[in-house]
């Protein structure tokens, strides 16, 4: 049996095996290279896109019908806003639509394809681009942006765009190694080999999240594990009783504990530095004197979202099209200029869609979230999704959440890549279930 065939092995939709490979390699490329290679891996995100949109849409069949028509959507709701911004403000709108903003998330559909309905296909790519980030934090990082400056106590980002781009990645990481963590120490065969992995990886995971110094990325993975942690402890409890938990929460409390202690002694400083720093902004927040708030880093996500509030005003339904969150920085009078020129973009995706597309992009945005999830529960419930899978589905959503509310993660291609790998993941095992329970 070639490697072709043990990758497609068991699997319940067929493409041309041509077609299969170029698939199979371009995942390959997209998922190890992305983040290590830059540019050099663009070639092979394209034909990921195009070769695995073709084969869903000749070969998919009954698969088709629900992820279609919300691309449609998307896409209707871009061309939407774009023609009323040519009738209303022609002056800030492009000749052309461009509406790869909102489609480009719909990669995943190319990623679920290739992975073939397989749990062990999924976790290798996941395990590819884990291995591809971590290199790249180590042979990409410029002087002065590398574990070295962050180990004496600068803010670093790795080369990865800025710091909070680095962060969000060690933040899905994170989750992914704390939630599979039974798979890799688990006895079997190279049981020794896959721990040393394991806690070597997480260790550079947990440094680098201490060094990239991103509060909402911190918030965030403290929110998904907490998130996690109730959910699993449902699950138990409906299932076996509370008898059966016992042991295991106390086991859990006792690592975070030791885990906690180690972090607090090894970068204590920093966490306490980074919280403080923007205390006084949140105390005039929380007493609503936001026109006097100071234009630091939080300063200005706050100034930014109230202007975005007054575009959003003049039109709610379909907004201000691709542009709209530049006008907002750059056409609001009372925005400094320096502000402007600094930043490009509102830090938050969930606004930026709404002065973009209006309600009915956020409706659009709503309805894809709203489908994966079932879609995820599904699979679950189908015994098709393995329980730690779905269990981390449903922390990485909490997580997106949060992390999206700072920063416009899934504006980048930074936030493009981890949701089309994370969401092709999922829903590849949702398509297999479609298929199995037909059959």
């Amino acid at each position: 049996m070639t490697l072709l065939d043990k990758w497609d092995d068991n699997t319940h939709w067929k493409s041309p095996q041509w077609l299969l490979i170029i698939g199979v390699l371009s995942l390959l490329t997209y998922a190890f290279g992305k983040v290590l290679l830059g540019d050099v891996a663009k070639p092979a995100e394209l034909m990921l896109a195009l070769s695995g949109l073709v084969a869903f849409c000749i070969w998919g069949k009954e698969l088709r019908r629900n992820v279609l028509l919300l691309l449609g959507a998307v896409i209707l709701v871009q061309l939407l806003s774009w023609g009323m911004g040519r009738l209303h403000h022609p002056e800030w709108t492009n000749a052309s639509p461009s509406i790869d903003r909102l489609a480009k998330l719909f990669i995943f559909i190319s990623i679920a394809w290739w992975l073939r309905g397989s749990t062990r296909n999924t976790l290798l790519i996941w395990s590819l681009a884990t291995f591809g980030v971590l290199l790249a934090t180590v042979i990409n990082a410029p002087p002065g942006d590398g574990w070295i400056a962050g180990f004496s106590g600068e803010r670093v980002g790795f080369g990865v765009r800025n710091q909070q781009h680095a962060s969000m990645l060690f933040g899905v990481i994170c989750i992914g190694l704390i939630i599979f963590a039974k798979r890799c120490v688990k006895p079997g065969r190279g049981q020794f080999i896959r721990m040393v992995t394991w806690l070597a990886a997480l260790s550079m995971i947990i440094a680098g999240l201490a060094i990239g110094q991103t509060r909402a990325v911190w918030g965030g993975v403290f929110v998904a594990l907490i998130v996690g942690l109730c959910s699993w402890c449902l699950y138990v409890l409906t299932r076996d009783g509370v008898r059966y938990l016992l042991k295991p929460l106390v086991v859990i409390l006792l690592i975070v504990m030791a885990a906690a202690t180690i972090l607090y002694w090894s970068f204590g400083e920093v966490l306490h530095d980074r919280f403080e720093m923007e205390g006084q902004v949140i105390g005039q927040i929380l007493h609503g004197d936001v026109s006097q708030v100071p234009y630091s880093s939080l300063g200005v996500r706050i100034h930014s979202w109230v202007a975005a509030t007054q575009w959003i005003a003049e039109r709610p339904w379909v907004g201000w099209g691709a542009e709209g969150r530049s006008l907002v920085m750059d056409e609001t009078p009372w925005l400094p200029e320096w502000v402007a020129q600094e930043f490009g973009h509102l830090h938050n995706f969930f606004i930026e869609i709404w002065v973009g597309y209006g309600i009915l992009g956020l409706l659009a945005i709503t309805a894809l979230a709203c489908w994966i999830g079932y879609a995820t529960w599904k699979a679950w419930r189908s015994g098709d999704m393995p329980g730690d899978m779905a269990l981390f589905g449903t922390s990485f959503f909490a997580y997106w959440m949060i992390v999206n509310q700072m920063e416009s993660y899934d504006s980048f291609w930074t936030g493009v890549y981890v949701h089309n790998l994370i969401v092709g993941g999922l829903i590849t095992h949702y398509w297999k279930s479609c298929v199995i329970n037909k059959d």
